[in-house]
């Protein structure tokens, strides 16, 4: 299967690059593929990484998260992020991590909600494409135009004409992304189904997370087959070489969110521009300023 190189943007100079093969091979600057600080480095026994090991790298991860998202805003470049896969595998937690460290002002979700009847009027790609990104922005799509080929196809939410419709048109709608100037990055969750069941237990027993676990997750878990074989046509009509599908084995989380984010970093090549230090100006000196009596102010309560 045929993989596409990193995105580069403006190409960043040489000099000063500390060029490795472990780390060329990924197209992620030196300071990300550092054998002290390599992502999975640490991670490779049986049971997935300590919670230590996990946080110290998801913190050297999060740095080079910075890095990228300077270079990408500084090139003025476009990418385009979908998370895809079965329910329960992951894909939510992977998204909440990317996006911990970055700028909302550039990076932003979208996790549409079902059409709405002027919206089933539309060409079908119509609606996500009001969420693409401009020039120096990322978007991250919970899930995407592939419904089609998933739930909408497995459910029978569009009729046997829209799907083999969307199966034609996906691929060139998604090679007009590219050719635009979209970096376009496509992830699927693979998680197995007796560690889906475990998570769907894990939110039925837990309160805080029974929101997870929709009337469609519900169905989703009795079609599991179908869901498969929906799963194989899309990657065999939608794996391109312009777009390729990566797949992440998501049965231990914290090693795919890891692995994933190293990932991510590798598709586009970029250099180091955090911003510089700023240092804080003395602040105004007191001219006698009184300031209003605390009563007159309304507080929250604290219990805590």
């Amino acid at each position: 299967m045929a993989r596409t190189k990193a995105h580069e943007g403006n190409q960043p100079t040489p000099a000063g690059r500390n060029r490795r093969p472990e780390r060329d091979a990924l197209d992620i600057p030196a300071t990300a593929m550092n054998p002290t600080t390599a992502p999975g480095a640490e991670l490779k026994h049986a049971d997935g990484p300590s919670r230590k090991e996990y946080e110290a790298q998801l913190q050297r991860l999060n740095v080079e998260l910075v890095k990228w998202e300077e270079w990408i805003k500084a090139r003025g470049l476009k990418v385009v992020v979908i998370f895809e896969g079965r329910d329960a595998a992951g894909k939510g937690g992977a998204i909440k991590r990317i996006m911990e460290p970055l700028n909302p002002r550039f990076a932003r979700v979208a996790a549409l909600p079902a059409p709405t009847e002027r919206q089933r009027t539309q060409w079908y790609f119509q609606r996500y494409v009001e969420h693409l990104p401009a020039a120096g922005e990322i978007v991250l799509f919970d899930r995407s135009w592939y419904n089609r080929a998933g739930v909408e196809r497995v459910m029978g939410f569009c009729s046997e004409e829209e799907y083999q419709e969307f199966l034609r048109s996906c691929p060139e709608f998604e090679r007009m992304l590219v050719r635009s100037g979209i970096i376009l990055i496509k992830y699927w969750f693979s998680v197995s189904d007796a560690e889906q069941e475990r998570r769907f237990q894990g939110r039925l027993d837990d309160p805080t997370k029974r929101w997870k676990l929709s009337p469609m997750d519900v169905e989703s878990r009795a079609r599991w087959l179908d869901y498969s074989k929906a799963k194989d046509e899309m990657f065999a009509h939608t794996d391109f070489k312009q777009a390729p599908w990566w797949v992440v084995r998501s049965d231990d989380k914290k090693r795919a969110r890891l692995n994933v984010i190293a990932h991510l970093l590798s598709q586009v090549r970029y250099e180091d521009l955090t911003p510089e230090p700023i240092f804080l100006p003395p602040r105004q000196k007191d001219t006698g300023y009184v300031r209003p009596p605390m009563s007159d102010q309304t507080f929250i309560p604290e219990p805590f």
